[in-house]
């Protein structure tokens, strides 16, 4: 079986996709989608405030509806693209979930995983970040001033 291979940057721009529909909805701009097989599985974007539900962060998104695709809970075989680093909530809901692999775009320094704790992540978890790391943080950035401004 051939399995058409496509780059990180190809996927990052599906999950900024998902960020901008979170930012249409007044949500902080962030979008995920997981890949098997080189195919998208899941998408998820913040819906905090849509679903006053403070975990209701992309990658939890994510994470949940891969699961629900595959049929079991483990995503050893999976790559999750986010478009800022994962928080310590998030990193350890990918720990648990075996991730295989975690490309991110912009880092987040005040509340990114590696900020609290490099090794929330799963040790077997290949862990890619900067893709797309500029659209990412523009993103936000673009959000938090219009949050300012208004």
């Amino acid at each position: 079986m051939e399995i058409n291979v496509l780059s990180d940057e190809h996927f990052m721009k599906m999950a900024y996709l998902e960020a901008e529909l979170a930012f249409e909805k007044g949500e902080v701009p962030v979008g995920a989608v997981v890949v098997s097989r080189g195919k998208i599985i899941a998408r998820g974007h913040n819906l905090t405030e849509q679903l006053n539900d403070v975990t209701a962060h992309a990658e939890m998104q994510a994470i949940t509806s891969a699961a629900n695709n595959l049929g079991g809970k483990y995503l050893n075989k999976c790559t999750l693209y986010v478009t800022l680093e994962p928080c310590g909530m998030c990193a350890g809901a990918l720990y648990w979930s075996q991730i295989g692999k975690v490309v991110f775009g912009a880092s987040d320094e005040k509340r990114g995983f590696r900020k609290i704790n490099p090794s929330l992540m799963h040790p077997k978890t290949e862990v890619v970040s900067g893709t797309m790391a500029d659209e990412c943080s523009n993103i936000m950035q673009r959000f938090f001033q219009l949050r300012r401004n208004s």
